[in-house]
């Protein structure tokens, strides 16, 4: 049989859960003091230099909350040091492009003229599925609709539209068009589906790609945005 008592309760000094409640608060409030004082207002995605400020004041903050030999006062000293080195990093970079890029990283070009970007292609760890599931969010059926897409350095995704009279043909997004040709049947164009480069003429299925040089073609679509 499983002991609940001893799992849940086992050597639990009571005459402290009150002492836990009043340090959960102040502790509470402390981080709210200090991310704001940090200047952000509020947290979409966030840097790996601001994941690392938020897991330090997290440490910090957690084990004063329950554990009574260790007084809220030296979470005080920590939040300062934290927010100070936050404070100083932060003036520096602001002055240094280098240093930005070096804790923040850079903007890295996603999609140009409806196509995929194969020349930072390594500069990322996201993969092509990614790209292909933030641009549907936007609602982008195919990368013919795309004129310019960069990731920016909180992991989202922005992007510029051609004008419904620019739409080109582009590779399609969504698995029910994300289909590989295996006979060139119907008409083209068709868009490889690595990088996205159109051709309106194939004579097989297994042409290389002129940009690329993978082969995998599917047929390219000029919907335009609705």
């Amino acid at each position: 049989m499983i002991d609940f008592q001893k799992i849940f309760a086992d050597g639990v000094d009571f005459s402290f859960l009150v002492e836990i409640g009043a340090r959960t608060v102040i502790m509470f409030l402390l981080i709210l003091i200090i991310l704001r004082l940090s200047g952000r207002r509020g947290v979409r995605q966030l840097t790996v230099f601001e994941v690392a400020i938020i897991i330090s004041l997290g440490s910090a903050a957690g084990d004063p909350m329950f554990q009574e030999d260790l007084p809220i006062f030296y979470s005080i000293v920590v939040f300062i040091c934290v927010i100070l080195v936050y404070k100083s990093i932060t003036w520096l970079a602001s002055r240094s492009e280098k240093l930005t890029q070096l804790l923040e990283g850079k903007v890295l070009p996603v999609v140009k003229d409806g196509v995929f970007d194969i020349q930072h292609e390594n500069d990322n760890t996201f993969s092509k599925m990614e790209f292909f599931s933030e641009l549907r969010n936007l609602n982008v059926e195919h990368l013919g609709q795309v004129r310019e897409g960069v990731l920016e350095i909180d992991g989202t995704l922005s992007v510029l539209f051609y004008a419904d009279s620019d739409v080109r043909y582009g590779l399609p997004l969504f698995p029910s068009a994300y289909k590989a040709v295996t006979s060139l049947d119907s008409s083209g164009p068709y868009a490889c589906m690595y990088c996205g480069n159109v051709l309106f003429n194939l004579e097989h299925d297994s042409v290389l790609c002129p940009r690329c040089n993978r082969k995998k073609w599917c047929k390219a679509l000029n919907n335009k945005r609705v």
